[in-house]
């Protein structure tokens, strides 16, 4: 009598084991993909922005002259070709 109900244990456990495999781990994996990706985008996006502030700081202190203008210029001349390489490699 004790057989029947460890077949229909292991039985219930295979298809839990089957649904976990086909239904939760996938999502579990989409999960951490898009939560570390997410993490990763904004200490990205928080380099680059104390990056350029630096280089904008650099430029404002070893440029010659009193004027904050050539400063400017420059940081703006960087940003406005990286945005037309980028706007060239578009689809």
């Amino acid at each position: 009598m004790s057989d029947w109900t460890t077949q229909v244990a292991d039985t219930v456990d295979g298809i839990v084991d089957i649904a976990r495999e086909r239904a939760v781990e996938p999502v579990q994996k989409l999960g951490r993909a898009i939560v570390y990706g997410l993490l990763a985008t904004f200490f990205l996006v928080a380099a680059v922005t104390v990056l350029a502030a630096g280089v904008f700081r650099a430029l404002v202190v070893y440029l010659p002259g009193e004027e904050v203008w050539p400063a400017h210029l420059i940081t703006g001349g960087i940003f406005v070709s990286g945005g037309m390489l980028l706007w060239s490699k578009r689809r």
